[in-house]
């Protein structure tokens, strides 16, 4: 026998996780929510880009806004189990919106999300879907959200 024929092999499993890549506008909303939402962040942690471990499966909204979390530097979290209070995600121009608003129905609210927002920047538009059904859809003035009483002007949002 030749050697590698005695050799044993061991294989890992490993995720792979392939991401779009984030467009200009995107980027620009993230952070313009981001900016817009620190007026909260007594009441509320603001989160760009953190992942979820829910009941329906991983999800990483592009911000999500949580019940304050006590600080620890020392241990850190990689995946977040419980839910965030809002999810926002912006459709990106490689996404359909049936897609999202399916996401949206089926694994955030599920899972305990109180309201998810789906940002449209093509059309300046934002639909809040809320844990009871309904959606509402923002294109001028404020958004306010009666699952946090969260407000952001759509104007700043936009400009």
């Amino acid at each position: 026998m030749k050697k590698a024929d005695t050799q044993a092999i061991e294989i890992i499993e490993t995720e792979v996780v392939l991401e779009e890549a984030t467009s200009f506008n995107h980027s620009r909303l993230i952070g313009r929510l981001t900016v817009l939402l620190t007026d909260y962040e007594d009441s509320f942690d603001i989160m760009p880009e953190l992942e979820f471990e829910l009941i329906t499966g991983r999800l990483k909204p592009d911000v999500a806004i949580m019940t304050r979390q006590p600080y620890d530097w020392a241990e850190d979290i990689i995946r977040f189990p419980h839910p965030p209070l809002t999810a926002i995600e912006i459709l990106s121009p490689t996404q359909a919106f049936d897609a999202l608003a399916s996401k949206i129905r089926k694994l955030y609210l599920p899972a305990g999300v109180q309201s998810a927002w789906l940002i449209i920047p093509s059309v300046k538009s934002i639909y809040v879907f809320s844990a009871d059904g309904e959606v509402g859809v923002h294109t001028t003035g404020t958004l306010h959200d009666p699952a946090t009483q969260v407000k952001i002007s759509l104007e700043k949002l936009f400009k």
